[in-house]
């Protein structure tokens, strides 16, 4: 009798383990990470990292600043301290948490500490918000990986985890987006999706990041 109690002890207790396992297994599966990145212009990094296998969102907003809520008016005339970010979204069990942090070094300029491409000015510049010592020890390593493929001083600083503030909802989807603008610089009654392809072109974002990256640019061709 006490052999087979002891007997069952152990398959309960082998039995217990399996279930911890898949269990762990099953929350890791349905779990996600959060990467907050500002790379110049918000649109074109929320449509960059939007098309990566694995990507759940990317939102657009601002973060870094003193200003709670900022609008986008506010941000752009400067003062707040805010840069315009991307919140990315991700499953860590498709994407890593290292190869978007390589992307994303690879889809900016990030030897520039004066903004990004045409755009310039503090709410325009590179950074990483890093949240917690894996992601900031993350971060560092590709950033020194990116300066050496690079040859060339990064100055894309890794700051810690600040609020994001999503932007208005007119800047969501904005590459992507059928909606007619009543006017833009690109012309009266025209798409946004139209109006963003025509304005990175003539930003010159993806010219510079080529020119840089060559073949190693995730998004540019």
């Amino acid at each position: 009798m006490k052999k087979l109690t002891q007997v069952k002890a152990l398959v309960l207790g082998a039995l217990i383990a399996v279930g911890l396992v898949v269990q762990s297994g099953s929350a890791r599966a349905a779990g996600t990470e959060t990467l907050t990145v500002a790379g110049g212009c918000f649109w074109c990094v929320e449509a960059d990292f939007e098309s990566v296998r694995g990507v759940k969102a990317a939102v657009s907003g601002f973060a870094g600043g003193t200003t709670p809520n900022p609008t986008y008016k506010q941000v752009t005339a400067g003062g707040t301290g805010h840069y315009e970010a991307v919140q990315i979204t991700f499953d860590p069990d498709v994407v890593s948490r290292d190869s978007l942090l390589a992307m994303f070094f690879r889809s900016v300029d990030p030897t520039d500490a004066g903004g990004q491409f045409c755009d310039r000015g503090d709410s325009y510049r590179t950074a990483i918000f890093a949240q917690g010592p894996a992601q900031k020890a993350a971060a560092e390593m590709a950033r020194a990986d990116a300066q050496k493929q690079l040859g060339q001083k990064v100055v894309t600083p890794i700051l810690g985890a600040v609020p994001f503030y999503p932007a208005e909802a007119y800047h969501q989807d904005y590459y992507k987006s059928s909606d007619r603008l009543a006017f833009s610089s690109v012309g009266i009654g025209v798409k946004k999706s139209v109006a963003y392809k025509r304005y990175r072109a003539g930003c010159g974002r993806d010219e510079r990041v080529k020119q840089l990256w060559g073949s190693a640019a995730p998004f540019v061709s």
